[in-house]
């Protein structure tokens, strides 16, 4: 046993060259979620993004992730409004004002990727924007402590911190994970914590940083379809979703959503960055 299995367990370390080729995946996770950008819109239903998905990932030489993990029957998680994470595409088509959280992941050079982002379809209210844009911004100050030698309850209490100051809840059950040759790794990363707890952070880690926050209470239900998670008041909830490598002691992120920003653009969707609250924002 060396002293880094001694004192980390089963977390996995990552070379240079490795995280090189978790970058390839997480560029086509990155690409897929941006081609989706452009085909959301009220009517279209859930399955079709699925397949057109499935499609892209396998045409860029890639594996979709989720078909078949822990028996899940999808390439997407597709969640609507106060569904928090792993829905189910279906028949169900969207409509002008909803909130959508497509969740996406991909193998490629036997590494795993896992990104997730928020999308206002048409015309949103102004509480879904700023419940969007906070849980952004949670994303980006969770990431800024991904430092080495910093500690996980560091990111953990940076995202609750924010995301209480702004009036929103943090569903605890689910947490953002380590990834690398298996989607979920350790550590966990809890949406919330104490400062200076938790594993320490070194060059080699990478992680899934994964804020998940509600409008209303933080309490959840799983439906009678055994994946589906939503919030038991029936309030809506946004999640975004990054991969973040530690390379020489700083935070690399490897996933990549300036062009689903480009898409939004261009669309005049709705998109957070355009509404972060800080003076020199981390856009990803």
């Amino acid at each position: 046993m060396n002293i880094f299995e001694r004192f980390f367990g089963n977390v996995s370390f990552k070379t240079d060259e490795e995280i090189d080729l978790m970058q390839d995946a997480a560029k086509v996770v990155s690409d897929t979620l941006a081609m989706l950008a452009d085909e959301i819109k009220p009517g279209i239903q859930t399955i079709r993004l699925d397949r057109l998905a499935e499609t892209f990932i396998r045409d860029h030489k890639a594996i979709p992730a989720f078909i078949g993990l822990y028996g899940y029957p999808n390439t997407l998680c597709t969640s609507i409004n106060d569904e928090i994470v792993h829905s189910i595409p279906g028949n169900r088509e969207l409509r002008d004002g909803d909130i959508i959280t497509i969740d996406c992941g991909a193998i490629m050079h036997q590494f795993y990727s896992d990104q997730a982002y928020t999308f206002g379809i048409g015309e949103i209210s102004e509480d879904k924007k700023r419940l969007i844009t906070v849980t952004y911004e949670c994303l980006i100050l969770g990431i800024e402590q991904m430092k080495s030698y910093y500690k996980v309850g560091d990111i953990s209490y940076a995202i609750q911190q924010h995301a209480i100051r702004n009036g929103y809840q943090i569903v605890e059950e689910l947490v953002g994970h380590g990834i690398g040759r298996k989607i979920h790794e350790l550590p966990q990363i809890p949406n919330y914590g104490q400062k200076g707890s938790g594993a320490i952070l070194l060059t080699g880690f990478v992680l899934a940083i994964e804020p998940m926050l509600t409008h209303g209470s933080s309490r959840i239900l799983k439906l009678d379809d055994g994946w589906t998670i939503v919030t038991r008041d029936g309030m809506p909830s946004a999640h975004f979703e990054h991969n973040i490598a530690i390379r020489n002691g700083k935070s690399i992120v490897l996933s990549n959503f300036s062009k689903i920003e480009v898409v939004l653009t261009r669309r005049g969707y709705f998109k957070p960055q355009d509404f972060v609250s800080f003076e020199n924002p981390i856009i990803y």
